[in-house]
């Protein structure tokens, strides 16, 4: 019994950092808050090897199509310079929608106004669009992932990159339009 009385204090600490500090372990909402914030971290790795993959394209690229300048041709190729270029901005576009998603709002915790916006539901919800964007990055980061040297050094790559990656740029914006109007 003396062990047990030992551990009190810190029985009465967690319980106040639980339940004196306004946060409840278990209430369905923090949990979603928590799934909110986990999946916007994968999304978001999901992203950062995406852009790594096509760092790494790009860098292939450059080694294959812009070899140093000789006395003979001391200018590179500029449709191979300007298809470099296009790969940089595609991958840092990523690195933008990456940015997005890591800084995406989410709704605060609020006592007082928790009942009558329905946070439950406005958390639900999240998890729905947040769903959608790990299936555009699983989909964008699984197509770099099997694209080639000769893929990327294709004209239309870097458009099929961006085209890929504006479902998840939309998908960012309806989920701030949607936080935004839900906590008005």
């Amino acid at each position: 019994m003396s062990e047990l009385s030992g551990h009190r204090p810190l029985r009465r600490g967690a319980t106040l950092l639980f339940e004196g500090w306004g946060y409840n372990k278990y209430r369905l909402e923090n949990q979603l808050r928590a799934d909110d914030l986990l999946v916007r971290a994968r999304v978001c790795e999901l992203l950062a090897r995406a852009r790594a993959r096509l760092g790494a394209l790009e860098s292939a690229y450059r080694r294959a199509r812009l070899p140093p300048p000789t006395r003979a041709s001391p200018y590179p190729d500029a449709a191979a310079v300007a298809q470099a270029q296009a790969l940089a901005r595609a991958g840092a576009e990523i690195g933008t929608v990456e940015g997005l998603i890591r800084a995406a709002p989410a709704p605060e915790r609020d006592e007082v106004w928790r009942r009558h916006r329905g946070e439950a539901a406005t958390l639900a919800a999240l998890a729905d669009l947040d769903t959608e964007l790990v299936e555009g990055a699983l989909a964008l980061e699984e197509s770099l992932a099997a694209a080639t040297e000769a893929d990327a050094a294709g004209p239309d790559f870097p458009a099929e990159v961006a085209a890929a990656l504006a479902p998840l740029t939309a998908k960012v914006r309806e989920r701030a339009d949607f936080l935004r109007l839900r906590l008005v």
